[in-house]
């Protein structure tokens, strides 16, 4: 079920003009779990491919003739995060068993990838980034609980959040992909906030265990801000001269993925709350 089209990002002063279904089609993807499917997008973020995984029975990555290649991996890296019921990613016929919030990655060079459930019944939901690669690095699996965590924000501003870096330089290390996660806590809705921008890193956001909540989630530039509502499960795109933070109606977590000209985490410029329009 990857989609035959390429995702491609507008110019800045074309979002200014968007009907609020068109940043829908342009910035967001909202299918991505498909029970006994895998789903991807293609972008041209980087040339990042965003995905799920929601096996009943084993299921095997395609190859996909984007990547013009013998097999989906052969220039590109990918990592993944189960974000469900516990399960198990096989690749190159070695095993990885993921509960929920494992990450593992995968280098370029993977010919083989496999994405299983233990339980049918509770299924795991694998969300994947892929983006291209030109070194290879060892394939590795990390522990939502060997990830040190980062403590941010403060409850006075509801932004009190801690992040989790499972793929960056001083973790599992990659050619250029970057992924992580954030989780709010209870009270806390602000995420990414005060805002930035990077123009040297495009960025994805996947929102999830949301329940029946949502997030408003803005994009834009600083002068010209959007918003997309969001509901679970759902994926915000980020090109990078578009801020990426977002406000919900309660706490909830999300993935954050990037690839681009470096993969330091706190690349960014800032934006000072009151410069926002």
């Amino acid at each position: 079920m990857f989609n035959d089209s390429i995702r491609r990002m507008p110019r800045p002063r074309d979002v200014v003009g968007m009907s609020t279904q068109e940043l829908r089609d342009t910035f967001l993807i909202n299918t991505l779990f498909v029970p006994g499917k895998i789903t991807g997008t293609f972008t041209d973020l980087d040339r990042l491919v965003v995905g799920g995984a929601m096996p009943l029975t084993p299921i095997d990555l395609p190859n996909h003739k984007e990547t013009g290649r013998a097999f989906f991996l052969e220039r590109r890296e990918m990592g993944i995060l189960n974000v469900a019921g516990a399960g198990r990613v096989v690749a190159d016929n070695k095993t990885f068993a993921l509960e929920k919030l494992d990450c593992v990655y995968l280098p370029m060079g993977t010919k083989s990838v496999r994405f299983e459930s233990n339980d049918a019944k509770d299924p795991a939901k694998f969300y994947f980034l892929s983006c291209p690669a030109h070194a290879a690095y060892p394939m590795a699996m990390m522990k939502s609980t060997e990830v040190a965590p980062v403590n941010l924000g403060a409850h006075e501003t509801s932004n009190k959040r801690t992040i989790y870096k499972f793929i960056h330089q001083g973790g599992m290390q990659s050619c250029q992909l970057v992924m992580g996660l954030t989780a709010l806590e209870p009270g806390n809705v602000w995420n990414s906030f005060p805002s930035h921008t990077h123009w040297r890193r495009t960025e994805i956001y996947f929102y999830f265990d949301l329940g029946d909540k949502i997030v408003s989630h803005f994009l834009g530039e600083p002068q010209e801000s959007r918003h997309l509502f969001m509901h679970n499960d759902e994926v915000a795109l980020s090109p990078n001269w578009s801020m990426h933070f977002g406000v919900g109606a309660g706490n909830y977590k999300f993935i954050w993925g990037m690839a681009g000209e470096n993969q330091v985490f706190d690349d960014m410029d800032a934006v000072k709350p009151l410069d926002l329009k």
